[in-house]
C-alpha cells in the first residue's frame, strides 16, 4: 500500500483532481427530473401488488379471509403465510457465530399466528392496477385475539412483560465490552457523575419511499429486480429465500431518492415481489405510500442509556459505565445487531478513557422493527457522554469546554487501543490530535464571542444558550469492495464499482480518483453502479465507506490498467517500459512527448485479433479487490447557540457550526454538502422528529402532520470547519468517512444550549425537545396552593 496521498508515479506538472471542489456529476439529471428511479420502470404486461397490515400492535391472528378479494375485479393473485412461509434471512457478517439464537427473532414475510407490530404485512394482494390492488387489499377480512403490547425497552425486560417469542426471553442479545480496572477507578474516584438519557424513535424519511419491481424470464428461468438499494447483499438474501441459483436473480440499476441506512436491507415485500412475478409469469410492482413508509420501514434510534463516570479531582476522567437498552422493535433484521454493537462500543468517543464497561441489551418489542440510519449509535450515544460531561463540569466547576480539553486524545496519546473490538475489528485510533482540532475549531466560530454575546442577551431577559458536543465516528467499515476499469476506444472510460450512489456523490468522487490516476478529464469517465450482470461483486455504501473502500479499488483498478497500457505501448512504441510516462492521458516516451499513444488508441489498437496473435487479453482495463484492515476515525466538534421564545416555544437557531478532521477530502465541496445535509437530520433528531405511540402500541405519528420535520426556515446557516492534518495511515488518500459526522453530536450540542439558555438546574435528558416540552418549561405548573386562584 502506497503512503496517503501518493498517486501512481504522476510528476509534479500532473492534472489534480483529487482534493478539488469538482461539481457534483449526478446533479444535472436529478436537477432536470431525468433520473430513472424505481416507480419510473415500467414493464409491459405488469401487475400491482397492495399489501395488507396488521392494524393491532400485538395479538394472535384467528383466521385471514381472503376469499371476498380473490373474487375482486382484477385480482390475479393473493397470497399469505400459507403461501409465503418464510423469514427474511439476516445478512451473514459474524453475528450468527457469536449470537446463534438471532434467528428466532427474524421478521416473517407474511404474519403467521401472531402479528408484533401495527404495519406488519399479513396478506399481499396483486391486481390489474394499484388501485384495484388496493380496493381488493381492503375486502382482506383479518381475525384477531388481542394480546397486551409491549413497549418500552426496561419494562420488556421484567418479568411482567409478556414474552414476544415463544420459549425466547425479550432481551434477544446482550453486548458487553470491558475494559481497564473500571471498579477501582470508581473505588478512589473524587467525582463521580451518573444520569439517564434517552433518544428517541426516530428515523430517515428519504422524498423517495421503497420500492421493487420484478420481472421473470419465464425461457430461462431467471428473475430481474429493480428496486433494493445494497444489489449484491440483497440478491443474495432474496435468493436465499426464492430459492434461486444467484445467476438467476439479475438486480438492476436504478436512482435512489434518499437512503440513510433506512431502505439498506431486504424487506418483506421485496420477496413478496419476487415470488408474486415468478408465480404469475408477469412482471409485479410495489410501491410503498407514505403511510405505510411511517409505519412499516425502518424505524431508529431509541436507546436508554444509564451513565456514570468517575473523575479524579481535577477533572480527569478515570472510569466510565454505561448500560444501554436498544429498542429494537418487533423483529430482528438486515445486519443486526450491528447498530447495537457500534453503540456501545463507540460511547468513548474520542476520549482518553482509561477503563470502560459497556452493557448493552437487544430488546425486542411490539413497535416498528429499527435497522441503521445515518449515524447509527452514534448519534445515541453521544448525546448520552456529552449530556454526563456538562453535568460533571457543572459538578466539578470548571467549564464545559475545559472539562472536554482535559479528556480528549491527543497525540501524545496515540496509537489509542485500549483493548476493545467493534464489529470484529479491534479499536484502533492512530491519527489526530483532538484537543487541537477542538482549539481550532473553537477559533475559527470565535467562540468566546458566543459565550459573551449569550451572556449579554441573558441579562436583557432573553433565553440565550450556547452548548458543545464532541464527536467521533467510525467510517469504513466492511473489509472490502470491488471495481473494474475499461477503457474504450473512443476515448471514455468505464469504472464499474460495487458501491451504491444513495446521493453522497460517489459517481463523482470516483470519476476524480480514476481521472487523476489515467491523467484524462473527468467527464470522460463513466461510473456504473448498482447492477449485477456488470458488477458481479460487491458490498455497497453505507457506513461512510464508499471513498475510502469503493475509491481504494477504484484506484487500484486504474493502476493496473495504467501498468498495462505502458507494457502495451512499450511494444507499439518500441520503448523500454521504464522510459514511458503518462502525459495528459497519452503514454510517450520520457523527453520525446510528440512520441506516444493515448488510452483510447492503446486500447483500439489492442483488439481481439491483436490479443490473441499476443495470447493476452484483449482490450484495455483491469478489475480490484481493495481490502482495508481498519476502520478510519474522523472527529470533530458541534457548536450550537439557540434562543428560545417563551410565549411559544418556538427557538432559533442562532449560530451553527460543526466541524470535521477529514484526514484528506477528496471533494471537499461534496463534503461540506454531505456535513450540512446531516446536521439538518441531526436537527430532526434533537428538536423535531419522533415516532411516538399510544398505550395500545397504536402508531401517532403516521403522516408529516404528526411527524415534524425541519424545514428550510429551520435549518440555520451551517459553518462548516475541517481540517487535514491528521492522514490515516490505512489507505492510500488518508482520507476518513464523512458521511455522518455532521449528525452526530447534534443532539449533545442542542440539549447543552437549551440547557445554558435556561439556566442552572435545567437538565435536557431526552431528545428530540419539541416546542411544547420548550413551552413547559417557560410555563410551569404553578404550585396547588395558588392553582385555584389562577
Amino acid at each position: 500500500m502506497s503512503r496517503p496521498g501518493a498517486s501512481g508515479g504522476l510528476g509534479p506538472s500532473a492534472k489534480r483532481y483529487v482534493g478539488q471542489p469538482v461539481r457534483r456529476r449526478e446533479d444535472p439529471r436529478l436537477l432536470r427530473g431525468d433520473a430513472r428511479f424505481v416507480d419510473d420502470v415500467d414493464l409491459h404486461g405488469q401487475l400491482y401488488m397492495s399489501v395488507v397490515r396488521s392494524s393491532e400492535a400485538h395479538a394472535l391472528v384467528v383466521s385471514v379471509d381472503a376469499s371476498a378479494a380473490r373474487r375482486a375485479p382484477g385480482v390475479r393473485l393473493v397470497i399469505t403465510a400459507e403461501d409465503i412461509d418464510a423469514e427474511v434471512p439476516l445478512e451473514q457478517i459474524g453475528y450468527h457465530e457469536v449470537y446463534p439464537q438471532i434467528d428466532d427473532y427474524l421478521h416473517p414475510v407474511f404474519a403467521g399466528d401472531r402479528v408484533r407490530y401495527v404495519g406488519q404485512p399479513v396478506a399481499a394482494v396483486i391486481a390489474d392496477t394499484p388501485y384495484l390492488a388496493e380496493d381488493a387489499a381492503g375486502l382482506v377480512e383479518v381475525t384477531y385475539d388481542l394480546l397486551p403490547p409491549v413497549l418500552d425497552p426496561q419494562y420488556a425486560m421484567t418479568d411482567e412483560a409478556e414474552p414476544l417469542f415463544e420459549g425466547q426471553s425479550n432481551e434477544a442479545v446482550r453486548i458487553v465490552k470491558q475494559y481497564g480496572d473500571v471498579a477501582g477507578a470508581f473505588g478512589k474516584a473524587a467525582h463521580i457523575v451518573e444520569g439517564r438519557y434517552v433518544v428517541g424513535r426516530h428515523s430517515g424519511v428519504p422524498m423517495e419511499t421503497r420500492g421493487c419491481i420484478a420481472e421473470p424470464d419465464r425461457g430461462r428461468k431467471q428473475l430481474f429486480m429493480w428496486g433494493p438499494v445494497h444489489t449484491h447483499d440483497c440478491q443474495r438474501l432474496i435468493a436465499q429465500v426464492l430459492e434461486l441459483p444467484l445467476a438467476d436473480l439479475r438486480m438492476k440499476h436504478v436512482d435512489i431518492g434518499g437512503n440513510f441506512g433506512v431502505k439498506g436491507g431486504v424487506f418483506p415485500e421485496y420477496i413478496m415481489v419476487g415470488w408474486a412475478a415468478m408465480r404469475l409469469g408477469r412482471p409485479v410492482k410495489w410501491t410503498e405510500d407514505r403511510l405505510e413508509h411511517m409505519v412499516a420501514n425502518a424505524h431508529a434510534r431509541e436507546q436508554v442509556h444509564e451513565m456514570s463516570a468517575a473523575f479524579d479531582a481535577d477533572g480527569v476522567l478515570l472510569a466510565l459505565k454505561d448500560e444501554i437498552w436498544h429498542n429494537h422493535g418487533a423483529f430482528i433484521r438486515q445486519a443486526e445487531p450491528l447498530v447495537s454493537d457500534i453503540t456501545v462500543g463507540m460511547v468513548p468517543g474520542p476520549y482518553r478513557v482509561p477503563a470502560y464497561d459497556g452493557l448493552l441489551h437487544v430488546v425486542v418489542s411490539n413497535k416498528t422493527p429499527l435497522s441503521a440510519y445515518r449515524a447509527p449509535g452514534r448519534f445515541e450515544g453521544t448525546f448520552a457522554r456529552e449530556r454526563l460531561f456538562d453535568l460533571a463540569a457543572e459538578q466539578i466547576g470548571i467549564s464545559q469546554v475545559e472539562i472536554r480539553r482535559r479528556n480528549l486524545l491527543t497525540e501524545a496519546d496515540l496509537p489509542f487501543t485500549p483493548g476493545m473490538d467493534i464489529c470484529f475489528e479491534p479499536y484502533h485510533f492512530d491519527s489526530g490530535d483532538v484537543v487541537d482540532h477542538l482549539d481550532k475549531a473553537l477559533a475559527s466560530a470565535h467562540f468566546d464571542e458566543w459565550e459573551k454575546e449569550a451572556a449579554e442577551l441573558r441579562a436583557q431577559g432573553r433565553l440565550v444558550g450556547n452548548g458543545i458536543g464532541m464527536l467521533m465516528d467510525k467510517a469504513g467499515l466492511g473489509l472490502y469492495e470491488t471495481s473494474a476499469i475499461d477503457v474504450d476506444a473512443s476515448g471514455r472510460i468505464r469504472v464499474r464499482t460495487g458501491a451504491s450512489s444513495v446521493g453522497q456523490g460517489i459517481e463523482t468522487v470516483l470519476a476524480q480518483i480514476v481521472a487523476e490516476e489515467l491523467q484524462v478529464d473527468p467527464q470522460l469517465i463513466d461510473v456504473i453502479h448498482g447492477d449485477t450482470e456488470l458488477v458481479p461483486e460487491g458490498v455497497g455504501s453505507w457506513s461512510s465507506r464508499s471513498t475510502v473502500l469503493a475509491g481504494g479499488a477504484a484506484r487500484q483498478a486504474a493502476l493496473d490498467t495504467l501498468a498495462k497500457a505502458k507494457r502495451l505501448a512499450s511494444e507499439m512504441l518500441e520503448a523500454n517500459v521504464d522510459d514511458l510516462v503518462l502525459i495528459d492521458g497519452r503514454i510517450v516516451v520520457s523527453g520525446l512527448e510528440q512520441e506516444g499513444l493515448s488510452l483510447a488508441q492503446i486500447a483500439e489498437r489492442w483488439d481481439g485479433w491483436s490479443a490473441r496473435l499476443a495470447n493476452d487479453e484483449p482490450g484495455l482495463g483491469a478489475q480490484a479487490v481493495y481490502l482495508d484492515e481498519h476502520m478510519n476515525y474522523p472527529y470533530g466538534v458541534t457548536l450550537v447557540q439557540i434562543e428560545i421564545d417563551p410565549a411559544t416555544g418556538g427557538h432559533t437557531l442562532r449560530r451553527f457550526l460543526t466541524s470535521t478532521e477529514a484526514g484528506r477530502a477528496i471533494n471537499p465541496m461534496t463534503t461540506r454538502g454531505q456535513v450540512i445535509g446531516a446536521a439538518a437530520q441531526g436537527i430532526g433528531g434533537a428538536l423535531y422528529e419522533e415516532f411516538l405511540y399510544d398505550d395500545a402500541g397504536q402508531p401517532l405519528a403516521t403522516s408529516f402532520m404528526d411527524y415534524l420535520l425541519p424545514t428550510s426556515l429551520d435549518v440555520p446557516d451551517v459553518d462548516f470547519f475541517m481540517t487535514e492534518d491528521a492522514p490515516t495511515p490505512n489507505n492510500p488518500f488518508g482520507a476518513k468517512g464523512l458521511g455522518e459526522v455532521g449528525l452526530i453530536a447534534v443532539g449533545a450540542a442542542v440539549a447543552g444550549a437549551i440547557d445554558d439558555a435556561f439556566g442552572e438546574g435545567v437538565r435536557t435528558i431526552k431528545v428530540p425537545v419539541p416546542p411544547e416540552t420548550l413551552w413547559r418549561r417557560t410555563h410551569p405548573t404553578p404550585p396547588a396552593d395558588e392553582a385555584d386562584t389562577v
